[in-house]
């Protein structure tokens, strides 16, 4: 069964960092695009940021632009996503999910979802 799991997320305050991490189970995600998501209560799973299966292409929501940096270890099977410069607005559930080869800006694009990384920043 092909399955994401996110990880690194927890309590930090504004101006702070993380570092999320989305692990393959049971699949290699070299011919992946992951992209990750948001969530927060009462609100639409958002995107965040999405690279492409090569690596070549990286895109990111306005919101986060300048402050997060998504990369990619296939050798590890591992897509990152280091946040900096948190703001209390980027509290939420994050998720990772994937499609093939490139990136969309949709969620019902994706699949294979991870059970989610909380991330709470505050003060």
């Amino acid at each position: 069964q092909w399955r994401l799991v996110e990880s690194g997320g927890g309590l930090v305050q504004p101006g702070g960092s993380l570092r999320l991490s989305c692990t393959a189970s049971g699949f290699s995600l070299t011919d992946s695009a992951i992209g990750w998501f948001r969530q927060a209560p009462g609100k639409e799973r958002e995107g965040v940021s999405c690279i492409s299966f090569s690596g070549g292409t990286a895109n990111y929501a306005d919101s986060v632009k300048g402050r997060f940096t998504i990369s990619r270890d296939n050798a590890k099977n591992t897509v990152y996503l280091q946040m900096n410069s948190l703001k209390p607005e980027d509290t939420a559930v994050y998720h990772c999910g994937r499609r093939d080869y490139f990136c969309s800006a949709y969620p019902g694009d994706f699949g294979s979802w991870g059970q989610g990384t909380q991330v709470t920043v505050s003060s």
